[in-house]
C-alpha cells in the first residue's frame, strides 16, 4: 500500500476497527469450532447441531440491520461500545452457569449475534475516513475481522479438549475486555458523518433494485463464508472420521484464506474493478464447491478445494465491499447493516441446510450442489447488471475508483 493511503484517513480508527471486529467474529463463530463437542456433551442430532451453529449467524444478520440504524442515529463508536459490553456479559452468563441443554445453548446464540452484527459497526468507522480510491484496502482492512474464526477453530476446541467447552467461554472473555478498552481509546468518529435519516429515508433505500442486487451478491460471498466456516467442523467429522481438535485445524485453514483474501479482493478490485472480480470469484467457487458435493474419498483432496473455495468466497467480501460504498456512500451505515444482514441470511441457510441435508440423507451432497448452483446464478445475475452499473453510477466514479 502506498503512503498516500495511510494518510488519507485515520490508521488507529482502523485498527480499532479491525481489532474490533476480529475479536467479535471469533466468538461470533465459536459454537462452530465446539459443535462436536456441544453435540456430543448435550446428545444433539446432526440437525440440533446444524440449527445451533446457525442461530448466531441468523441473529447476527437480523441485528445487523438494528445495528446499522443505531450506527446512523448515534455514532460507530457508541453501537460498538454497546454490541461490545452485551457480548462479554452474555459470555460472562454462559461461563458462570454453564448450558446444559439445546435451548440455552440456542439462547446463548441469539446473544452472540450481537458480536455478528459488529460488521454494521467496523465497516462504516472505517469506511466514513477514506475516500472512494482507498475504500477497496480500508473496508478490507477492517473486514479481515473475518480472520477471528482463524482463532476460534485453531484454538476451542484443543482448550475445549483440555478444560471443557464451557470454560472457553472464559478464556474468550480475557481478549474480549482487552480489545473493549482499546477500542475505546483509539476509535474515533469520522468528521464528515452525514447527518442521520428518518425511517422512511432507510425504507427508501429498499426500493433501489440495486440494494437488492447487493445483498444478494453478498448472501453468496459472505454467506459462503460464515456458513461453510460453520459447518466444517461437522463436515470434516461426520464425513472422514476426523475428531474435534484436527477438525478444528482442517477449518481453520479454509477460513484463514478465505479471511486473508478480504482485503486482497479489496486492493483487487480498486485495481481491476469489482465487477470483474466478481465475476472471476463466482466462477471458480461455485465449480470448486461443486466438486466436492462429489463426496471425494481423502479429506486432504476435500481440504485443498474448500480453501480454494474461501479464497475466492473471501475476495469476493472485498469486491462487494469495495462497490457499495461507491453506489450508497450517503447510505453507508443502513447498507451495510442491510447487506450485512443478507449475508448472515446467506449463511444461516448454508449452515442449517447442509445439517439439514445431512440429517435426512446421510451426506452433504445435495446442499454443496445446491450452493454452487447458486453461486452460478449470482454470476448470470452480475453479468446482466454491469452494464447499466458501468455506465450509470459507475462512470460517476471512474475518475477515483474502478468499477
Amino acid at each position: 500500500m502506498n503512503k498516500s493511503f495511510w494518510k488519507a484517513g485515520h490508521w488507529p480508527t482502523l485498527l480499532a476497527a479491525f481489532l474490533y471486529f476480529d475479536l467479535s467474529f471469533m466468538v461470533w463463530y465459536i459454537l462452530g469450532p465446539l459443535a462436536i463437542q456441544i453435540a456430543d456433551s448435550l446428545s444433539l442430532s446432526a440437525q440440533q447441531r446444524g440449527m445451533m451453529v446457525a442461530t448466531p449467524i441468523l441473529a447476527g444478520a437480523v441485528l445487523r440491520f438494528a445495528i446499522g440504524l443505531m450506527v446512523d442515529r448515534l455514532s460507530p463508536k457508541t453501537a460498538g461500545i454497546i454490541g461490545q459490553v452485551v457480548v462479554i456479559a452474555a459470555l460472562g452468563v454462559a461461563w458462570h452457569f454453564g448450558i446444559h441443554s439445546f435451548h440455552q445453548a440456542l439462547l446463548l446464540g441469539l446473544f452472540l449475534g450481537v458480536a455478528g452484527a459488529s460488521f454494521a459497526v467496523s465497516l462504516p468507522l472505517a469506511s466514513q475516513w477514506y475516500p472512494p480510491e482507498h475504500q477497496g484496502k480500508a473496508m478490507g482492512i477492517a473486514g479481515a475481522g473475518n480472520s477471528g474464526t482463524v482463532f476460534a477453530a485453531l484454538l476451542a476446541p484443543g482448550l475445549a479438549a483440555a478444560f471443557g467447552w464451557e470454560n472457553v467461554f472464559g478464556f474468550a472473555l480475557i481478549p474480549l475486555s482487552i480489545v473493549f478498552v482499546v477500542f475505546c481509546l483509539l476509535a474515533k468518529n469520522a468528521p464528515n458523518r452525514a447527518p442521520a435519516k428518518s425511517m422512511a429515508d432507510y425504507l427508501k433505500v429498499l426500493g433501489d433494485k440495486d440494494s437488492w442486487w447487493f445483498m444478494f451478491f453478498y448472501s453468496m460471498t459472505f454467506g459462503g463464508f460464515v456458513g461453510l466456516a460453520g459447518a466444517l467442523p461437522g463436515y470434516f467429522h461426520d464425513q472422514y472420521g476426523l475428531n474435534a481438535v484436527t477438525a478444528g485445524y482442517y477449518t481453520a485453514a479454509c477460513v484463514f484464506a478465505g479471511s486473508m483474501m478480504r482485503p486482497l479482493g479489496g486492493a483487487l478490485a480498486d485495481r481491476i474493478g469489482g465487477i470483474r472480480t466478481l465475476l472471476v470469484m463466482y466462477t471458480v467457487a461455485a465449480l470448486l464447491l461443486g466438486v466436492v458435493g462429489f463426496n471425494l474419498p481423502q479429506a486432504y483432496a476435500a481440504l485443498a478445494l474448500f480453501i480454494g473455495a474461501m479464497l475466492a468466497l473471501g475476495c469476493g467480501n472485498g469486491a462487494v465491499f469495495q462497490l457499495v460504498p461507491q453506489r450508497f456512500r450517503k447510505e453507508i451505515g443502513v447498507m451495510t447493516g442491510l447487506v450485512g444482514m443478507a449475508g448472515g441470511i446467506g449463511g444461516f441457510l448454508l449452515a442449517a441446510g447442509l445439517g439439514f441435508v445431512k440429517q435426512t440423507t446421510g451426506n452433504y451432497q445435495i446442499g454443496l450442489w445446491l450452493f454452487a448452483s447458486l453461486g452460478l446464478l449470482a454470476w448470470f445475475g452480475l453479468h446482466s447488471v454491469k452494464l447499466r452499473w458501468r455506465t450509470t453510477w459507475g462512470s460517476a466514479n471512474a475518475t477515483s475508483a474502478r468499477v
